[in-house]
């Protein structure tokens, strides 16, 4: 894209469809004149009282404890220097945009038309107490460091120049990751700062908090190497004033072994890199150019650790990293600043995030094979949904431990699911599959592993030791992709194809002959059938050769369920088989039957799928609370369609008393407990929570179930096939990695079962 057509977008962007980035949206019900009467005069007046009598109670009543202002002058705006303060408002609010999406904290921007020290301070004193935080943005040296400096002393809310800690405690993070790659300590490094600004100033102050020494660290500003005999230095210049008798960049890198750049572009050459010490670490942090490009970089030293601020680069030191998540942790306690605590445990947690493995959807949105900590992984990347979960509670336990928290938390775990349910990311139900699979892994065949994101699923599951995978496929496109994503334990791969498994196949073909030579198959057709991998991978578990099967990532799902149900067959006392799908939604998990099978089901049809619901539900670790729904209530319409759903639940009140069910319902009843109370309070779902839609047909199910995952981005896991014999699960075309995995340890999960179910029987007979 050109450089024109990117300015075109960029103010396109802005300005349509509606001016700006971010908008005030209302929290309660306002419909109503009742409601109008309750938002304001006269209802509005109690929250008034209560909040004169205790200003604390302004948490209690208000947005405060959400609030957050972004403040700027204008007079340091990225790259763009002293803009003024309107035209720094595009910043600011985006500012208040990655709040929002990164940890639901609400912002106001705040331009401020001053460049008058005492001006600003006291404009921000006299606003601060609308907000629960103040992010002071963009305000040039030396002034930011008094501005913040007075306000965190003058303020009881939590403060912080962004600029200079953001970019502090992001690198920081970085650097002690890379110091550890490079196998140096912090406390022996030879470090040159290129920049004399906020930023670079407080980032050496906190490199100093871990351990850096004063006497190893080389500051340069424009006028170059920063002595302690220069003449007419700033108080935060002379705090890093070198003894060297050196005047230049050039000369400060030689045997340096960090470089930290927060100052322009291209002023650091190949040679300059090459003399450094051995495993140099270079942070060329200068934006949107940096110090010396990452090209140029990598190919001056094959031992370099390089960062930028760049995002089309490995190891980009961003701020979004930082300020979102230290907001949240200070505003959850109620901090009454962010101190220097606070932004050292969010600097280790970060570090530790990056040893972590990383989830595959971070993979996929970075366009990355796989991520591990390393050269070019040396901190987290922005969108790795973790960071909400791991960095504000240790920044409120640094709160609560250096005694400015004035509300602790008291229940860590609940704390983390609510972080978590902020950005619709409650993967408590993931999290207890994935442990349940784990203890006990069963091997499960992947029947079309030659696919990069099957197999990608496979090292995710074999990693996190859900599931020993046996791969199916071609042997050589197998070992290919398997070294491409550096994918190197010792797995069991099969090519049914080939003539090494003459064996195996000559077996399973004369099982499976035995089974169906008087429904016309003959034996040399049963051996050609056991070289389609479907059949030979169904027949691995009717024989005891593995656990479980995932197939259809690349078949159509009727294709498949042919097969499974030739070879596996139905599970004792089915009738049929059916499907289900787990939708996350922001109520909690959703699970919808029947989403793949059964086009019209009859009644008796809808009664065993929801019986086989229920026990799925029940795998989940959930209570079943199941509403057959239909077009009608209760009785409301005579048709066929809503007849039988009345028939199904019948059945199920009078045989299974116990079984929180009811219909025929619409959907809306269903799901609005309330409108379910006030029009039906005889029905048994009455007060309590519905996890379980059963739909009178396919098109219905599939519609509602792919309708959500579309337009509310719901994850969804299934289709979970129910009713077979055997631990068989069909995914749909083209499923993603984390669906595949997901799948993986539901099938782990009902291996388990179906084998414990066997032992029981065993024990019976």
């Amino acid at each position: 894209m050109s450089k024109q057509s990117k300015r075109r977008e960029a103010l396109v962007y802005h300005a349509k469809p509606t001016p700006g980035k971010i908008k005030v949206v209302p929290t309660k019900k306002y419909a109503s004149q009742r409601d109008l009467a309750l938002a304001y005069s006269p209802g509005v007046a109690e929250p008034c009282l209560e909040i004169q009598k205790d200003v604390n109670n302004v948490y209690k009543y208000t947005a405060k404890g959400n609030l957050v202002a972004v403040i700027s002058n204008g007079t340091a705006v990225l790259g763009l220097g002293n803009i003024g303060p309107e035209a720094s408002k595009p910043v600011m609010e985006g500012k208040g945009l990655l709040f929002k999406i990164f940890a639901d904290i609400d912002v106001f921007d705040i331009e401020v038309g001053t460049e008058n020290i005492e001006e600003f301070i006291a404009t921000v004193k006299n606003i601060a107490p609308t907000f629960g935080g103040i992010n002071l943005e963009d305000i040039k040296a030396p002034e930011a460091f008094e501005i913040e400096k007075r306000l965190k002393a003058e303020l009881d809310i939590p403060v912080m120049h962004d600029d200079q800690h953001g970019t502090a405690i992001i690198s920081a993070a970085a650097l002690l990751n890379a110091l550890e790659l490079s196998k140096k300590k912090i406390e022996e490094v030879k470090i040159v700062v290129s920049g004399a600004g906020a930023a670079a100033i407080s980032c050496t102050r906190l490199y100093l908090a871990f351990g850096a020494k004063r006497e190893n660290v080389v500051m340069l500003d424009s006028k170059g190497v920063i002595r302690d005999d220069r003449a007419n230095l700033t108080s935060q210049k002379a705090e890093f004033a070198t003894h060297r008798k050196i005047d230049t960049l050039d000369e400060a890198m030689k045997d340096a072994d960090v470089f930290i750049g927060l100052s322009t572009s291209d002023i650091v050459s190949q040679d300059m890199l090459k003399s450094m010490a051995k495993n140099p670490i270079v942070f060329a942090m200068a934006n949107p150019d940096p110090e010396i490009k990452y090209q140029l970089a990598i190919d001056a030293r094959d031992d370099i650790i390089m960062a930028t601020g760049r995002s089309d680069h490995p190891n980009q030191v961003n701020n979004v990293l930082g300020f979102p998540f230290i907001f949240r942790g200070a505003l959850d306690v109620r901090a009454t600043k962010i101190n220097e605590a606070m932004k050292m445990a969010a600097v280790k947690a970060l570090a530790n995030l990056a040893k972590e493995p990383v989830p595959e959807q971070v993979n996929i949105a970075y366009n990355e094979t796989r991520l591990t900590f390393g050269k070019d992984y040396i901190i987290p990347k922005p969108f790795d949904p973790r960071l909400i979960s791991e960095v504000p509670p240790a920044v409120a336990k640094a709160a609560m431990e250096s005694g400015v928290a004035k509300e602790p938390i008291e229940d860590w775990d609940k704390y983390k699911e609510e972080l978590m349910q902020r950005l619709g990311s409650d993967n408590k139900i993931l999290r207890l599959l994935y442990n349940r699979a784990k203890t006990a892994p069963k091997r499960v065949v992947y029947a079309e592993a030659d696919h990069i994101d099957v197999l990608k699923a496979a090292q995710i599951v074999y990693d996190d030791g859900i599931a020993i995978p046996i791969l199916l496929g071609r042997k050589e496109e197998i070992e290919r992709l398997k070294e491409e994503i550096e994918f190197d334990a010792d797995v069991l791969i099969i090519d049914p194809k080939t003539d090494e498994q003459n064996a195996q196949k000559n077996k399973y073909a004369e099982v499976y002959w035995k089974q169906r030579k008087r429904r016309g198959v003959t034996l040399l057709e049963a051996q050609k059938l056991m070289r389609e991998r479907n059949y030979f991978a169904a027949m691995m578990i009717n024989e005891g050769d593995a656990d479980a099967l995932i197939t259809g990532y690349s078949r159509s799902y009727p294709q498949v369920v042919k097969p499974m149900l030739e070879l596996i067959g139905l599970a004792p006392g089915s009738t049929r088989i059916a499907t289900t799908n787990v939708m996350m939604t922001e109520r909690g998990p959703m699970f919808l039957s029947d989403t793949s099978i059964n086009i019209n089901p009859s009644a008796k049809d809808l009664i065993k799928i929801a019986q086989m619901t229920s026990g799925v539900v029940k795998m989940f670790g959930l209570k079943p609370v199941m509403a057959m729904t239909s077009f009608s209530n209760f009785g409301s319409s005579k048709d066929q369609t809503a007849t039988k759903v009345r028939e199904a639940v019948s059945y199920l009140h009078r045989r299974h008393p116990d079984l929180l069910v009811d219909g025929e319902l619409q959907t809306d009843f269903a799901l609005n407990s309330k409108m379910l109370q006030d029009i039906f309070p005889f029905s048994k779902l009455s007060g309590h929570k519905v996890n379980t839609l059963i739909f009178p047909n396919l098109e219905s199910a599939n519609i509602t179930y792919k309708l959500l995952k579309e337009l509310n981005k719901a994850e969804s896991i299934g289709p979970i096939m129910m009713g077979l014999r055997k631990p068989v699960h069909i995914l749909q075309l083209d499923a993603s990695v984390d669906e595949i995995v997901n799948m993986t340890a539901i099938a782990v999960i009902d291996a388990q079962q179906k084998g414990k179910q066997a032992l029981m029987s065993q024990k019976t007979e």
